[in-house]
């Protein structure tokens, strides 16, 4: 394994959500991890239909039904020589299983035990199921997107499982790992849904009591009120982004729809609706790629929206090599990127290979 994680060895819980996504991103990182997945016999798929060759690449997968004594012994087999664990479960599964924490450390006191829930493991809604959705309920957030006076959109789980769930959990296992490292003792790593997206939610909080934000949506700078910050449909259907905040970079874009001789005074609340009516109609009279050329080479912050498959052969993209293709399969490559460590993508675009607990040891002995 390459990258600056290389001799880190983790052991991954099957699940869906934010543990798939945040082992993929230590995986490429370099952290040598198995993925431990309930065997095909023992009852419906393991996620794979989930995860995909994407989610689960650059690590193997060992079936061991955690409910056999067996099959338990040899994941605490593993547990012995491992760095540390992920998991996905409510509260409280792992330690009926017999593989909690307690015995983790137990077995391996340098051990660094990640658990990943919605709620958290304590509190009154902890062991209540959840998605996404609800957790970004609870927060704020879900309240603060969308339009004004209509029920807030349902968003991707980028927010709540992604932002506020697996980069929380990666940023605990590393600094946690860390700690391990420099005092030769191990700890739980709680990360939880609501918790993460709260603290995503600092900026706006950090506005709040000064009235710099409104507890309302579509009412504040970056929420889709402001004219300068919002998405505008162009001739042929498809959309721009406009992000326009600063003072320069608005005067560019008025320039180029030729509008300079409005004299918006930018910060004027009151001149938002004509500012946005005179936006629209000029913004709608031209096809999303012709104004893409039109602004591609000044700050004026206005950008094509594209979709997927637009994004992957985008000219940035591509000379950046934002994403990769292997097997005929298009991905997004792993980030960030090292100067000295570089990641590597092992069995991008395949099924990840079926490893037995002995052949895991066996390289993790060497």
């Amino acid at each position: 394994m390459t990258g600056p994680l290389a001799g880190i060895r983790l052991i991954e819980i099957d699940a869906i959500g934010p543990v798939p996504l945040a082992a993929m991103l230590l995986a490429d990182m370099g952290a040598d991890i198995i993925r431990i997945a309930r065997p095909p016999s023992a009852g419906p798929a393991a996620w794979d239909d989930v995860g995909g060759a994407i989610l689960h690449r650059s690590r193997d997968v060992a079936y061991l039904n955690l409910k056999d004594a067996d099959d338990r012994e040899q994941l605490l087999r593993l547990i012995a020589k491992a760095d540390g664990l992920i998991e996905g479960y409510r509260p409280g599964v792992m330690e009926r299983l017999g593989v909690g924490p307690d015995v983790c450390l137990a077995h391996n006191p340098r051990f660094v035990f990640g658990r990943m829930t919605g709620w958290g493991q304590d509190g009154p809604m902890a062991l209540r199921a959840g998605h996404d959705i609800n957790y970004m309920a609870l927060t704020g957030a879900l309240h603060a997107i969308g339009e004004a006076g209509k029920p807030p959109p349902v968003p991707l789980n980028l927010v709540g499982d992604y932002g506020g769930g697996a980069m929380f959990l990666v940023t605990g296992m590393l600094a946690a790992l860390i700690s391990a490292r420099a005092t030769g003792k191990g700890q739980v790593v709680d990360a939880c849904i609501t918790d993460g997206v709260a603290s995503l939610m600092s900026l706006f909080y950090a506005w709040l009591p000064s009235g710099s934000w409104i507890d309302a949506p579509e009412s504040n700078l970056l929420d889709g009120a402001a004219p300068f910050y919002r998405c505008y449909v162009c001739a042929d259907g498809r959309h721009v982004a406009v992000g326009c905040l600063e003072p320069q970079f608005f005067a560019q874009m008025v320039e180029r729809l030729g509008l300079a001789d409005r004299n918006y005074n930018q910060a004027d609340r009151s001149g938002w609706p004509a500012m946005e009516a005179d936006f629209a109609a000029v913004l709608a009279s031209r096809n999303r790629d012709e104004w893409a050329n039109l602004f591609a080479a000044t700050d004026a912050c206005v950008t094509p929206v594209l979709s997927m498959e637009e994004a992957a052969v985008h000219p940035h993209n591509l000379a950046r090599g934002t994403y990769s293709t292997s097997a005929g399969l298009t991905q997004p490559a792993p980030a960030p990127r090292f100067s000295a460590t570089q990641s590597v993508v092992s069995s991008s675009g395949h099924a990840p290979a079926h490893r037995s607990i002995t052949e895991v040891l066996s390289r993790w002995r060497q």
